[in-house]
């Protein structure tokens, strides 16, 4: 059912044992990843798992130094969504751990629901004010995931199962951990802990559909297996471990010293090389391998395809470009139009979620933009439309944004997302080019220095 639940109090088992269990569990994995005197921010849906970590790590935050916060990402597809949106509020407010809760619109573009529906929540989580983001997957998961993966066929990345720690899915470049202190706990010692310190919490309805293949393999196959294996779910972590430690050494030996993936490496490669290459570039980007079949033909679309034709190819939520002879990875394009004219009004940070981000204004003298200037006239943000021309240097003639791109390195796909800052009719700021040379500030004189901060649209919205 969807609404909150407490265990009979007749199941509760031994403190101590769960605590050796649980609680040992996550010192373990906070020592072994180095994770002290840290922001951490709880991924918290309601269910089980997560208040489980939530209570524990809320327990052992003072010994590691750790502050604590947790976000519920409200994904509006279930009909009781707003239920585990309030639960999950009044269980913070009664631990006094600060929660944010992001509501998100899950687009599909061709995925399954729960591929699109995880792709939003991590995007919302890369927008956490922690440096670190506490995930609650467990035991099972672990083993019923590498089992899924090796049922469809997966290589090393899918083999090796979920990361104890490791970059934020979909966001490699936020510089944010994903941890799983909990990896290592089984299922049934959750529901000890939580049976022990009488917790509440949600339960998902669609946990029974066993349409779903995690449920399936979950109610249908893990009993069978316990029955013959015991501990198959120990031995298939282990053996995740040791397909992601085989992995790692084949993803150094593949790794190229730049970035983008170059395709002239993919070219001179051999299959299995060019395979690995890729897959580890891929890895590199948050982004999950391919099946075989597909990996095979995006390799061909990306290394056969004549120089001057134009390749997109879409895999896990993104786009994939060949552009000057590399491989770029992109957000896929909106299919709303962008807003013709977003005024100004001093604001130090001015969110643009239809661009994709947030422009930063930092007070300097001296530095950036003439203050006393840009305040003269109606300051804008506007797309571009092309024709439009901007002068660095006093010394030298204006030039059209398009060769002034082209000169950056900055892809066509992405130029007309740019946000250029006008005063009045004059371009005054182009991200990625620069100020147009009258309107820098002078010696000595206030300046406002302008940064273009991409952030993904689903932390932008409140």
């Amino acid at each position: 059912m969807a609404s909150s639940r407490k265990p009979a109090l007749s199941s509760r088992a031994a403190t101590p044992a769960i605590e050796a269990s649980v609680g040992g569990a996550l010192d373990a994995s906070l020592a072994r990843n180095a994770v002290r005197d840290a922001t951490v921010c709880v991924a918290l849906s309601g269910g089980i798992d997560s208040v489980v970590l939530l209570h524990v790590m809320r327990t052992s935050a003072a010994r590691h130094a750790l502050r604590l916060t947790a976000m519920h990402v409200n994904h509006g597809i279930s009909p009781n969504a707003r239920k585990w949106e309030q639960f999950c509020r009044a269980l913070c407010e009664r631990l006094r751990i600060p929660l944010t809760v992001r509501r998100v619109k899950v687009a599909r573009r061709g995925r399954g629901l729960e591929a699109a529906a995880r792709e939003a929540r991590y995007a919302a989580l890369a927008g956490a004010n922690a440096g670190i983001i506490a995930l609650a997957h467990q035991l099972d998961d672990q083993a019923e995931t590498v089992l899924f993966n090796l049922l469809r066929g997966a290589g090393l990345p899918g083999a090796s199962g979920m990361a104890e720690c490791g970059a934020l899915h979909g966001a490699p470049d936020s510089g944010k951990r994903a941890l799983r202190p909990l990896l290592r706990v089984a299922r049934e010692d959750i529901e000890a802990y939580a049976c022990s310190h009488e917790l509440d919490w949600v339960e998902d309805e669609s946990n029974a559909d066993e349409m779903l293949t995690r449920n399936w393999v979950r109610r249908k196959v893990a009993p069978l297996l316990a029955a013959r294996f015991p501990r198959w779910r120990e031995g298939l972590s282990r053996a995740a471990a040791n397909f992601a430690e085989a992995q790692g050494l084949l993803a150094g030996a593949a790794a190229t010293p730049a970035e983008p993936l170059r395709l002239d490496a993919l070219r001179q490669a051999d299959e299995p090389r060019a395979k690995l290459l890729l897959r580890s570039f891929l890895r590199a980007q948050g982004l999950r391998a391919p099946a075989a079949g597909r990996l095979k033909e995006m390799l061909v679309q990306l290394g056969t395809a004549p120089a001057d034709a134009h390749v997109e190819l879409r895999h896990d939520g993104r786009v994939l470009r060949r552009y000057r002879g590399e491989i770029r990875v992109s957000a896929v394009g909106e299919d709303a139009q962008l807003p013709a004219v977003t005024a100004w009004r001093g604001e130090r940070v001015l969110r643009l979620p239809a661009f994709g981000g947030q422009v930063v204004f930092r007070d300097r003298r001296g530095v950036g933009i003439d203050a006393a200037r840009l305040g003269a006239g109606p300051a804008t943000f506007r797309t571009r439309q092309g024709g439009e021309r901007l002068r660095l240097a006093a010394n030298r003639p204006s030039r059209t944004l398009k060769n002034l791109f082209q000169e950056a390195g900055i892809p066509p796909w992405e130029r007309d997302r740019v946000p250029l800052l006008y005063c009045g009719e004059d371009l005054v700021w182009v991200p990625g080019l620069g100020i147009a040379a009258g309107y820098r500030a002078g010696k000595g004189l206030p300046g406002l220095e302008p940064a273009w901060d991409p952030v993904s649209k689903e932390s932008l919205r409140d």
